[in-house]
């Protein structure tokens, strides 16, 4: 099985209570790492579609991605705007973290599933939209492009039946409209994809369904009650 589950805002120092966004909050750590395990075989792959640690150095974040590594199944990480602790691959792989994988210019293939992945950022039309935005804008776009490459060619020999996109931000403007980040993926033929970034009243800006082609999934912790969601494929 499949799973996806973004914003975990993981914080092992027990500096950032989440609760100061409202009560739905309170002890979502531990909702999050009881509802994993009463769900996730170890078999299973979870999707976590970025802000996963409030840490701001890998060595840092390597405390909460040790405490993600004790949870079952195997997981697809991408990196979230507060993922500071963020690295190179090479750094965080010579971590040696047993059944993780880090999404960035790659993608990933297992049993004839691919997924492939990007951050994102603000859409162009979002308030405040400038110069610096638009190079991160622009440099994601790519990177995206890279990720389905990448996967494209690690499932060539067997063949995909399912694509799979992991977004942080999601792939719309403030009115609901797909962006660019959409177009590439109903260009690439990306079956689903999954995204988080938005809490509490920014839900209100969720979409989801079949759009193009493409099926929406938004997995913000809150939003799906800080339990894993099941991605049918």
């Amino acid at each position: 099985m499949i799973w996806a589950l973004g914003d975990l805002h993981l914080d092992y120092k027990k500096e950032k209570p989440m609760d100061v966004f409202g009560k739905d909050w309170e002890d979502h750590e531990e909702r999050i790492f009881d509802a994993w395990k009463e769900r996730v075989r170890p078999e299973d792959i979870v999707l976590l579609v970025g802000d996963i640690s409030w840490a701001l150095k890998l060595e840092e974040g390597e405390k909460d991605l040790r405490r993600l590594e004790t949870l079952p199944g195997t997981k697809i990480c991408i990196k979230g705007n507060h993922d500071y602790w963020w690295s190179s691959l090479k750094k965080m792989y010579d971590l040696g973290l047993s059944d993780m994988e880090f999404l960035q210019n790659t993608g990933y293939v297992a049993a004839g599933i691919g997924i492939c992945g990007s951050r994102g950022w603000s859409d162009i039309d979002s308030g405040g939209f400038d110069e610096k935005d638009e190079k991160i804008y622009l440099r994601e776009l790519n990177r995206l492009r890279l990720s389905i490459e990448d996967m494209e060619a690690k499932g060539k020999e067997a063949g995909l039946t399912k694509r799979i996109a992991m977004l942080h931000y999601p792939p719309f403007s403030a009115k609901g409209s797909p962006n660019d980040f959409a177009d590439i993926l109903k260009e690439a033929g990306i079956d689903i994809c999954v995204y988080g970034h938005l809490h509490s009243y920014g839900h209100k800006f969720i979409v989801e369904g079949d759009i193009e082609g493409v099926e929406y999934i938004c997995v913000s912790s809150d939003y799906i009650d800080f339990r894993p969601v099941q991605i049918e494929v």
